[in-house]
């Protein structure tokens, strides 16, 4: 699949944040709901003075109420428009956008840059407090309330047992002809001096709804609901389990992406659109580990 951006135009990286609370999630769509692609579209459109819409693509699309601190996307845009604007186009879009939306950057991508298929992992971070008292008001659209006091130890210890390349079917939301197998490669509890407890959850991908249902699982284990080894069988089952809840959007902060040298991102790009298989291993091939 050809990703070459057309004669006359320039691929444009914008780097951005937002909170989610307000916003149908990130992808437009047709029934007029708030979306960050159609808020930040709009605004392409609306400060450049440009007949036509120019679409997006996302590193990392998130559902409603999900927020981003490190969110990264690319537009292609028509060399003549793109060298009349770039220079303004931060400042404008800033006057142009609600205050739950910013971009920070608008630079042109090195050749080869695909913001969701040259990206070799996504970090997120969720957000919870045990605190009797409940949620700081203040950071109520950003962390969750859990009414059980929790055991980060078993819940880190719960976590070792998932990390490498899996069939997380058991902790996704399956889509048709899309693969489930991804790379966890860090999931980790801390707790800060105010008693907030941050999930740092980075893979090379997510499949839907798999950040949300780790850390449900690692919340049944950290009340002392399940044991330590409980979210291990369930990966291993390759099922749903109506046990593991898929916790609340607001919680969920994409925190970073991140991007191999200049000089890989076409190939990480080809890469990253072949289906992946899980390696055979003797006569379990195919199955989940």
């Amino acid at each position: 699949m050809s990703d070459d951006v057309k004669p006359g135009f320039v691929r444009v990286r914008l780097d951005l944040s937002y909170d989610g609370r307000d916003f149908s999630g990130w992808a437009r769509q047709t029934r007029g709901q708030r979306t960050v692609q159609g808020e930040i579209e709009d605004a392409i459109r609306t400060v450049t003075r440009s007949s036509q819409t120019y679409e997006l693509t996302v590193a990392g699309r998130t559902d409603a109420g999900v927020h981003a601190r490190g969110q990264v996307a690319h537009v292609d845009l028509p060399q003549a428009l793109w060298d009349e604007h770039r220079e303004k186009l931060l400042r404008r879009l800033a006057g142009r956008l609600s205050h739950d939306v910013r971009v920070w950057k608008a630079e042109e991508a090195p050749a080869g840059f695909n913001a969701r298929f040259s990206a070799i992992w996504r970090r997120y971070a969720y957000r919870v407090t045990d605190h009797p008292g409940g949620v700081d008001p203040l950071l109520r659209g950003h962390v969750l309330w859990h009414d059980w006091p929790l055991d980060v130890d078993a819940m880190n210890a719960a976590a070792e047992r998932l990390l490498g390349e899996h069939d997380f079917a058991a902790y996704c939301k399956k889509r048709e002809g899309a693969t489930t197998i991804r790379t966890l490669q860090q999931l980790r509890w801390e707790r800060d001096p105010s008693g907030i407890l941050t999930a740092t959850v980075k893979a090379d991908a997510f499949c839907h709804n798999m950040v949300r249902s780790l850390v449900g699982a690692m919340l049944f284990v950290g009340d002392g609901h399940r044991p330590v080894d409980w979210p291990g069988k369930v990966l291993a089952a390759g099922v749903r389990d109506s046990a593991v809840h898929v916790v609340r959007p607001h919680g969920l902060t994409l925190e970073e992406v991140g991007y191999p040298a200049d000089e890989l991102l076409a190939a990480r790009n080809l890469e990253a659109r072949n289906k992946r298989s899980l390696p055979a291993a003797g006569p379990a091939a195919g199955g989940c580990c």
